[in-house]
């Protein structure tokens, strides 16, 4: 699966979890913060990923990334989701702890993390902190 997927499903994850905007996540194995924003109504998820000038979204249980032309199932139960990305033919869950997204690649037999800039919360100050010693 490709690196701005996984990202892209870490944002649809908090959104439609935390029922929360997405202003930014910051990918720990990029050590960089990304330009992806993304808010859910219902089963709906509107997203933009600024990385790429691209919008991504749909109605669950199909998104749509514009800039890959390809299509994920998504599906959510609780703080956690599931599905496959018909682009890498790739399977994913991915789950919610507090402003952190993990998301299991199954392509690639790993776990990748994000941070969650929640635009009505914030940056985690913690890993502000963190990063400033």
């Amino acid at each position: 699966m490709l690196a701005h997927t996984r990202a892209l499903i870490a944002a649809a994850t908090y959104a439609f979890v935390a029922r929360r905007k997405v202003a930014g996540v910051f990918d720990h194995s990029a050590g960089r913060d990304l330009r992806i924003a993304a808010e859910s109504r219902d089963n709906q998820l509107q997203g933009f990923d600024g990385e790429r000038e691209t919008m991504f979204g749909g109605t669950l249980p199909e998104l749509f990334d514009g800039g890959g032309k390809t299509y994920l199932s998504f599906e959510v139960e609780g703080a956690k989701a599931q599905g496959y990305d018909r682009g890498s033919s790739t399977a994913f869950t991915a789950q919610v702890a507090g402003r952190v997204v993990q998301v299991y690649d199954h392509g690639q037999a790993a776990w990748f993390a994000y941070d969650v800039k929640d635009i009505d919360l914030g940056y985690d100050a913690d890993r502000e902190v963190a990063a400033s010693r």
